[in-house]
C-alpha cells in the first residue's frame, strides 16, 4: 500500500501523465484516506496550470461522489471560488455548485449552504454570465446555479432572465437550448 497522500504527492501525481481512469481512481484513494478537502480545494490554484485543472477535476469528482463527507468544506469552497481565474477550473467550480445547490441536493449540504452567506458567489455566476471569455459551459452551470438560488434571492430572477436573454441573441445552439429551457422555468 502507499504512503498516505500529501499535498505535494498530490500535486506530483496529477501533473504526470494520465492513465485512464486515473481522476476516479485517486478519488477513491481521497476518500479512503479522509484527505483533507481544505487542501484540494487549494491545489486548484496551484501556479502550474495542469495541475490546478487536474485538481479542481478530482474536487469536482470527489465532491460529488460523496457530498456529505464534505459539509464542512462547504464554505471554504465557497469562499474560494470568486478568487477562481484559471479557464478550466471555472468549469468544475459552476458544475460543483450547481450541484450543490440543486433542490435534490443532500440535506447535509442544503442547511450548511442556508447557514452560508451565498452573496460572492451570486456575484460571481452573474460575472461569468456577462463575461464573453467564459466558455459555454461554465455559462450553463452559471446560470444553473443562479437558477437554483432564486428562491433565496427573489431579485436573481429577473436579473437571471435578462442575461439568458441577452444570451440568446447571439448563441450558439448549446445557449439557445438551455437557455430558452432556463426562460421557460423561470416564467
Amino acid at each position: 500500500m502507499d504512503a498516505p497522500l500529501t499535498t505535494d504527492k498530490l500535486a506530483h501525481l496529477l501533473m504526470a501523465d494520465a492513465a485512464k481512469g486515473f481522476i476516479e481512481r485517486l478519488s477513491a484513494r481521497l476518500i479512503a484516506e479522509k484527505f483533507e478537502f481544505d487542501k484540494l480545494i487549494d491545489l486548484t490554484f496551484h501556479l502550474n496550470a495542469r495541475v490546478a485543472f487536474r485538481a479542481a477535476w478530482l474536487l469536482d469528482t470527489t465532491m460529488l461522489a460523496s457530498p456529505e463527507l464534505y459539509v464542512n468544506s462547504v464554505e471554504y469552497f465557497v469562499k474560494r471560488m470568486s478568487e477562481v481565474t484559471n479557464a478550466s477550473c471555472k468549469r468544475h467550480y459552476t458544475r460543483i455548485m450547481m450541484h450543490l445547490t440543486a433542490p435534490g441536493a443532500p440535506q447535509a449540504i442544503r442547511l450548511k449552504l442556508a447557514a452560508i452567506d451565498m452573496e460572492s458567489v451570486v456575484e460571481q455566476c452573474f460575472d461569468w454570465l456577462i463575461d464573453p471569455k467564459v466558455k459555454i459551459a461554465v455559462k450553463v452551470f452559471a446560470a444553473d446555479t443562479l437558477f437554483n438560488l432564486c428562491h433565496r434571492y427573489d431579485w436573481i430572477k429577473e436579473e437571471l432572465a435578462n442575461q439568458v436573454q441577452f444570451m440568446l441573441r447571439d448563441g450558439g445552439p448549446a445557449i439557445q437550448s438551455r437557455g430558452k429551457k432556463l426562460l421557460a422555468s423561470l416564467q
